[in-house]
C-alpha cells in the first residue's frame, strides 16, 4: 500500500486563520479529482443487464487516492445528498464517523454526482475493501477508558500513514506516561510495539482503545511475553493477564 497525499482537514476559512491556504488548495483539488473518479469507476463498472456495479469498482479508485480520501469524499457526498434516507441507516451511520468541515459552496464540488443506489453499492465495496485489511478497530476493544500501563494498546489506523496499516504496526505494549491514566490532564503514552520492537511516545488519543484478550494474535502473544519477562524475573512471580 503506498503512501498517499495529505487530506486536509479544515474548512477554507479556517486554512486561512492558520495560514494554510495552499495545503487546503491541494487537498481540495485532489477530492474533486477523487469525486469525478468515483463517478466515472461507476459508470464504467455498471452493469446494466444486472443493475448493479461490478465487484471492482471501487479498489482501482481507492489504489490511486487512497482510503482516507475516498472515504472523505463519500462521506460528503453522503452530507450533500437532498434525500440522505434513500441510503441504508448504517451507511449513513458510516459516512457521520468521517467529519467534513462545512464550507460553503465548495462542498458541492467534491461531492460524487450519482444515483443512491449505486452510491451505496461503491460505499459497500469500500467497507469490504478495508476489512480486507485485517485491521484492529473499537469492535475489538474492552474501552479506551482503562489505565494503559501494562495493557495491549489498538493504535487508531488514522494515526498511521497507510503505508504503514497493517495489524502489526497497530498493537502497542504501554509501558507509562501520564496518558496511561484515563483521569490524568497529561496526555503522553510511552509504549513498545509488539510487531517491531519500537519504543516512542504516543498521545493516548492515539490509540483507539485497550485490546480483547480473545483478539491478541499468537504473534503478539509470543513478543509480549517476550517483553515481560525481563520483569517478571525482577519482580519475582505476578498474577493475571491482559
Amino acid at each position: 500500500m503506498d503512501d498517499h497525499p495529505y487530506v486536509y482537514p479544515y474548512s477554507r476559512a479556517e486554512a486561512r486563520r492558520l495560514g494554510e491556504v495552499q495545503r487546503h488548495k491541494d487537498s481540495f483539488r485532489l477530492n474533486v479529482e477523487c469525486a469525478r473518479a468515483i463517478e466515472q469507476a461507476i459508470r464504467e463498472h455498471f452493469n446494466e443487464a444486472a443493475e448493479k456495479l461490478e465487484n471492482d469498482c471501487a479498489q482501482p479508485v481507492l489504489d490511486q487516492y487512497g482510503f482516507t480520501r475516498v472515504k472523505f469524499v463519500l462521506a460528503n457526498t453522503v452530507n450533500e445528498m437532498g434525500l440522505p434516507h434513500l441510503l441504508s441507516g448504517d451507511v449513513r451511520s458510516w459516512a457521520a464517523q468521517t467529519f467534513v468541515p462545512p464550507d460553503g459552496k465548495y462542498n458541492r464540488y467534491f461531492a460524487a454526482d450519482t444515483a443512491a443506489s449505486l452510491l451505496e453499492a461503491f460505499i459497500r465495496q469500500t467497507q469490504d475493501a478495508y476489512q480486507a485489511l485485517g485491521l484492529f478497530g473499537p469492535e475489538h476493544c474492552i474501552g479506551n477508558d482503562l489505565d494503559y500501563k501494562g495493557r495491549v494498546l489498538v493504535l487508531s489506523p488514522d494515526t498511521l500513514r497507510e503505508s504503514c496499516w497493517d495489524a502489526r504496526n497497530q498493537l502497542w505494549l504501554g509501558e507509562g506516561g501520564f496518558g496511561c491514566s484515563p483521569t490524568s490532564l497529561g496526555r503522553a503514552v510511552y509504549a513498545t510495539c509488539l510487531g517491531d520492537g519500537e519504543q516512542t511516545r504516543w498521545d493516548r488519543s492515539d490509540f483507539t482503545g485497550v485490546l480483547d484478550e480473545q483478539y491478541l494474535p499468537d504473534w503478539a502473544l509470543e513478543r509480549l511475553e517476550e517483553l515481560r519477562a525481563p520483569r517478571q524475573e525482577q519482580s519475582g512471580p505476578t498474577m493475571g493477564g491482559l
